[in-house]
């Protein structure tokens, strides 16, 4: 037997040799039964709320028990509303310690005993487990588990709140939690719509802060209790994890974070808006996010294609800025949420970065950074030019380059064989120039893009005309720079022998090439085009042009007159 039991031994033997050799003077406890914490002790003039199974000294027969009645006990003590001896044995008690307490008759029912249970003079045996102690003097006991570091805004009266909480009765015992039905207790603070206790526990709270609370029974359920979770009188416990605070008066809360430098224009009701996002809740808790799906999202802003904030939010930004926006669920999704994805009356948070923006007015903006002196000749409808460019998007995101191939690009003006941004921006170019060009998407690769070029993306261009060839009208191979020889077949007939054949057809040409007097199709083979333009005047393809063969032909289905190439 172990020094402690030993003891009790001993306590109860000495109480039994008392009881028949001479009366017990005063109540004799054992706390055989103690917690490892006891935050609070009973007092004189707390309220205790217990169960017990009450015994006869002498031969153990029961005469009363709580836990028979289904209903624990309530009383005061140390102000007579117990038997002393009950009075005096609570005395000291800790929530969840069990006690057996041992009342001699003068400190319980004397000589007299009472009602046909309790014989006169007799001792009595209540083995007591305490349940709840409070006192009317108690306050919302608030003890702060957690804090985040940085709390800009605390929960006050009016705000509407989300929270999780997970509710015990002070023996520990669960009575209800949020997290089991997987769903936050939403309600407004201070209007009485919650018991007064968490009313006056929930307020200063931060977004992310824990609270360990207490609530006193008479500002909690009091008397009544509430369903059979929650007993009457019952000392509350609440921790708590605030999960949202709002206030329907809250407009949209907008932090920016970067702005480039040279912002020289801002988004306005009916631009394009192109922009990546990070959605999340108050506590951090993300829901969405434009970067895991590796696309921006497209909208007009200031129309209605999104969340009244958003529409507002996305109003006065510049390209590249970054905003935090903090959107009330006024301004968001209300009440009902969206599914599984937000629930109702969340506050939402999106950080945005703007990639581009354009308005469907919007014109090609050319740049001219770099132009060479003396510049007289410039690229023009039907011009084969050489050039250099980088484009990329309006973030800096290069997407292709003529440094990545091993000479310049090659194309022709005027017809489509490029971008029209990117036509109108090499128009009217001296050899040597460089600019920078801004296309809109109406004249890039519009709303569906095209290979690494996104949907409605804005594209920028740096450019260099490298060589510059004048070109000829489309449908010619050759025009002529100025007046045409006249008469023109005997200027062709070098030897004048009535005939000119491919050799002196070909000699001819590269003359007015020479002299600067004619120009050929840029792009092509000489030669080639020489051949082309002959075969073209030979009429009877007897392989020599005659004079005959330069007269103007009439298309017998129409009146129209044939223009032939010479």
């Amino acid at each position: 037997m172990d020094r402690i039991a030993f003891a009790v031994f001993l306590l109860l033997r000495s109480a039994a040799v008392r009881s028949e050799a001479e009366p017990m003077v005063d109540v004799v406890v054992d706390r055989y039964d103690i917690p490892k914490l006891c935050p609070r002790e009973v007092e004189t003039e707390d309220f205790v709320r217990y169960h017990f199974n009450g015994s006869l000294f002498a031969n153990g027969k029961k005469f009363d028990s709580s836990h028979d009645r289904g209903k624990a006990f309530v009383s005061q003590v140390g102000l007579g509303r117990l038997i002393m001896g009950m009075d005096r044995g609570l005395q000291g008690m800790c929530v969840n310690e069990r006690r057996r307490i041992i009342i001699p008759p003068h400190l319980a029912y004397g000589s007299v005993g009472t009602g046909g249970v309790i014989p006169p003079d007799a001792v009595l045996v209540y083995d007591v487990l305490l349940l709840d102690v409070w006192n009317p003097a108690d306050e919302v006991d608030i003890r702060t588990l957690h804090k985040p570091p940085a709390c800009k805004r605390t929960a006050a009266a009016t705000d509407f709140i989300r929270y999780h909480y997970n509710g015990t009765l002070l023996t520990g015992a669960p009575f209800d939690s949020s997290y089991s039905r997987k769903a936050t207790y939403d309600t407004y603070l201070g209007q009485g719509d919650i018991i007064k206790g968490m009313d006056q526990g929930l307020l200063g709270m931060c977004v992310g802060e824990i609270r360990f609370i207490i609530v006193p029974p008479f500002l909690a359920y009091g008397g009544n209790g509430s369903g059979s979770h929650i007993p009457p009188h019952a000392t509350l416990a609440f921790e708590v994890l605030l999960v949202d605070v709002f206030n329907t008066k809250d407009d949209l809360m907008v932090e920016v974070k970067e702005v480039p430098e040279g912002c020289s224009r801002r988004t306005v009701k009916g631009d394009f808006i192109r922009y990546h996002y990070n959605g999340s809740f108050q506590d951090g808790t993300a829901f969405d996010s434009s970067y895991q799906r590796n696309s921006t999202y497209n909208t007009y802003v200031g129309m209605g294609y999104v969340i009244p904030g958003i529409d507002k939010a996305l109003q006065g930004l510049c390209m590249g800025e970054k905003r935090r926006v903090i959107v009330p669920p006024h301004m968001a999704y209300g009440g009902e949420g969206v599914g599984d994805l937000i629930p109702g009356s969340a506050v939402l948070v999106f950080d945005i970065h703007v990639i581009d923006f354009h308005n469907p007015e919007d014109p090609v903006q050319i740049k001219v950074t770099h132009k060479p002196q003396g510049c007289s000749v410039t690229s023009e409808a039907d011009d084969l030019i050489q050039y250099r460019y980088n484009c990329s998007l309006m973030d800096g995101t290069l997407l292709y380059s003529s440094d990545q191939f091993d000479s310049p690009s090659v194309t022709s003006l005027g017809v489509n064989k490029v971008i029209p941004g990117l036509e109108k921006g090499l128009s009217g170019m001296c050899v040597g120039e460089r600019r920078e060009v801004v296309v809109p998407p109406h004249w890039g690769h519009g709303e569906n893009g095209a290979g690494d070029v996104p949907r409605s993306a804005v594209l920028f261009f740096q450019l260099e005309l490298v060589e510059l060839q004048k070109g000829v009208p489309e449908g010619f191979l050759f025009v002529w720079l100025g007046d045409e020889p006249d008469p023109l077949f005997p200027a062709m007939d070098f030897n004048a022998d009535k005939e000119v054949p491919l050799e002196e057809f070909s000699a001819f040409i590269m003359l007015q090439v020479k002299e600067g007097k004619g120009r050929l199709q840029p792009g092509t083979d000489a030669n080639s085009i020489i051949k082309d333009m002959f075969r073209s005047q030979d009429v009877n393809n007897d392989g020599k042009i005659t004079e005959d063969d330069l007269q103007p032909a009439v298309d017998e289905g129409s009146e129209r007159t044939r223009r032939e190439e010479l």
